[in-house]
């Protein structure tokens, strides 16, 4: 029977945050990795997460349809975790997220790779976001062409490089409130993301149900207003939380969506606020979850102390009296 290590996986995206942590998952599993990035002179922080000669980057562009085929030469299993938040220049939600995952179904489907796709929960061609819009884009896309795709539909993804937890631990240490959007009450289910990853290798296992689309949450739903207050309890940091209404945040991100930094809002952000994120029941009761692949999911207040420690005025360490 063939190990792992006979099997070449190309992974999309992995320097990025869900990809680096989907090679840790995909190099503990003993597979050979092929990075697909932009800059693979800048991913070399992923070769110590394997073994030496395990892992290997090459240059690959998702606007750039040769660059991905010959990326996938001889590769059994491709992996798509490419994805944008917000867009810049060519790197536009369409190019990347929709026309970009066109190309790797086609590609693997032409090296006769099996294909996992990552896209999100709430992608839907009738969302009002462009963001939304382009990941069901690339989900028909993939559809079409490999009806036997793997795709996961993660909820707001947290972690050590996170632009979530991390973003607004940030702005907690430097602004004296934070903003409610929409008052606080979009539901959101925070998935950790090395469970996403967990799951990105089971899938490469074999253990996900061929053609199958997942929805990843972990095991809360919780409310805007709640995952902040966790932050904040988290850091060891008190700020005022001021509610937001939904036209007046768009209006901020007009002019935010240039900011820099932490400080940036897009309006499309804003737009995908407008709506809860979590599992659908659909989901849950056909067993297209993380439980469903045998994962427990961990929660945010078992994961965020690991990480968020440095967001603290002292640190890892407890403050005393004088």
């Amino acid at each position: 029977m063939a190990s792992n290590s006979e099997t070449l996986v190309t992974v999309f995206g992995g320097s990025g945050f869900l990809g680096r942590h989907a090679i840790r998952a995909l190099a503990k599993r003993d597979y050979r990795i092929r990075v697909a990035v932009r800059r693979p002179d800048l991913a070399g922080h992923l070769q110590p997460l394997g073994k030496v000669g395990q892992i290997h980057a090459v240059q690959a562009n998702l606007r750039y349809p040769d660059s991905v085929n010959a990326a996938l030469r001889d590769s059994e299993i491709a992996i798509n975790c490419v994805g944008i938040l917000a867009q810049g220049g060519a790197q536009t939600f369409k190019a990347v997220q929709a026309e970009g995952a066109d190309a790797v179904a086609k590609a693997a489907a032409a090296h006769g790779a099996r294909l996992i796709h990552v896209s999100a929960i709430g992608a839907s061609k009738d969302s009002a976001s462009r963001y939304a819009q382009s990941k069901a884009a690339g989900e028909e896309a993939v559809r079409a062409t490999v009806p036997s795709a793997i795709i996961f539909r993660p909820s707001v993804v947290f972690g050590p490089e996170d632009q979530f937890t991390n973003r607004f631990a940030a702005m907690a240490r430097m602004l004296p409130m934070l903003p409610l959007i929409g008052g606080g009450v979009t539901k959101l289910q925070p998935v950790y993301v090395g469970d996403v990853a967990t799951a990105i290798a089971d899938a490469a296992d074999g253990k996900a149900k061929s053609g199958a689309t997942y929805e990843l949450g972990g095991p809360e739903v919780m409310t805007m207003r709640a995952i902040i207050e966790a932050i904040l309890k988290t850091t060891e940091r008190s700020r005022m939380l001021l509610p937001l209404p939904f036209p007046l945040a768009s209006l901020q991100a007009a002019l935010l969506q240039f900011a820099p930094g932490m400080l940036k809002l897009t309006p499309d952000q804003v737009e995908l606020l407008k709506s809860d994120n979590v599992v659908s029941d659909t989901a849950k009761s056909a067993g297209l979850t993380l439980e469903g692949l045998g994962i427990a999911p961990e929660s945010l207040a078992a994961i965020m102390p690991a990480y968020l420690w440095r967001f603290r005025k002292t640190g890892q360490f407890k403050s005393s009296a004088a």
